[in-house]
């Protein structure tokens, strides 16, 4: 990661030798194999491997050697360069991993080295060996949590449980509804809304695979699980069966079946929208808005800055839950040296696959 007051920048492509690090400190993080990207573009077309020369490691500076990066959509995106905050370039890839205290400052006494952290910020970087921050920029975990998962838990399993907590007040015996329920976050609404007693209604696109897909969420804790097709009915509540009718949707497709999640909700419900997948618009009817007093929100876990309480506090929860076997989802760990095919099936070029996890 480029530190505030690292010595270095990252190598050119186009530079003939690797650039030079002046004026070292007694102390500094050993060098650093990084992924690397020059210019947006492509994502497999523009990133590269890269050596990072060492860095000063401050008095208050933490030296992490990373475990385990997830190779994330929005990762995807900011190296393109359609994400709304485009990262500077030259840039490092990834904004969420797990890592291993290596090294510390003179003036560190919360961190020691052996300690496991992520970060306590959103920064980028963690497609890296080695990365340099202030100690307050990380956070300290329970060793004893499953690897992928602590590398994994701050963007999609957070995500879901804000959505769950932050905009309505459910209590058990609630009914929550959602579409794009087989992604990560999906999944983790599920089993969260399980954990508290809420049901969920799942919706899913129709394609091969489709019973086994709804097998496998009713074993995660899903109460319904419907096609887009099944729900091209006059009157989809009649499918709710002793459900209480959904106060909270969720909407992270957009298109018709956002539609779809907004017919389910009840009376003053509201539905959260989080992605886009299918990249068409939200249309909502008016019926929906005066009779129904139905809310639309927003939700971008990047610009929500919670307090370090509250995000320290999720955290705890949610990887207690994974140590457990209380949340869980599938992932595929592959070798850093192999990012480059990691990257194409997170790019979705070799059909569906799991969360690609970098390990280093």
């Amino acid at each position: 990661m480029l530190s505030q007051h690292s010595h270095f920048i990252v190598p050119s492509c186009h530079d003939k030798q690797t650039s030079s690090v002046v004026n070292f400190p007694a102390v500094v993080s050993p060098p650093s194999t990084a992924v690397v990207y020059d210019q947006h573009g492509p994502p497999d077309t523009v990133t590269r491997f890269a050596e990072i020369p060492p860095m000063e490691i401050n008095e208050n500076d933490v030296c992490v050697r990373m475990l385990a990066a997830p190779i994330n959509p929005a990762d995807i995106n900011r190296i393109e360069g359609v994400y709304p905050v485009r990262p500077p370039v030259p840039g490092i890839g990834g904004w969420e991993g797990v890592g291993e205290v290596h090294t510390v400052g003179s003036t560190v006494k919360v961190l020691s080295p052996g300690d496991w952290v992520i970060h306590s910020a959103y920064l980028p970087g963690t497609w890296q060996t080695y990365v340099v921050e202030d100690q307050s920029l990380w956070y300290k975990i329970d060793k004893s949590t499953p690897i992928e998962y602590a590398a994994t838990v701050s963007v999609n399993p957070l995500s879901a449980l804000r959505m769950l907590e932050d905009f309505v007040a459910l209590k058990p015996g609630d009914t929550i509804v959602q579409n794009g329920a087989t992604s990560i976050v999906g999944q983790c609404v599920i089993q969260l809304a399980r954990v508290r007693g809420i049901h969920s209604i799942n919706i899913i696109r129709d394609k091969p695979g489709s019973d086994e897909i709804k097998e496998k969420l009713m074993k995660l804790g899903a109460d319904k699980v419907l096609t887009e097709s099944e729900l091209e009915v006059k009157c989809v509540k009649n499918l709710l069966d002793d459900l209480p009718e959904p106060l909270l949707g969720l909407n992270c497709v957009g298109g018709n079946a956002a539609t779809m999640v907004v017919k389910f909700l009840k009376q003053g419900g509201t539905m959260v929208t989080y992605g886009g997948m299918s990249k068409k618009p939200i249309t909502i009817s008016t019926t929906s808005f005066i009779f129904k007093d139905i809310s639309l929100k927003g939700y971008w876990l990047q610009e929500k800055k919670l307090d370090k309480a509250q995000y320290r506090c999720s955290i705890d929860y949610l990887l207690a839950l994974a140590r457990a076997g209380r949340l869980k989802y599938e992932m595929e760990m592959v070798p850093f040296k192999d990012f480059h095919t990691a990257l194409e099936r997170a790019m979705g070029k070799h059909g569906s696959r799991r969360k690609q996890v970098l390990k280093f």
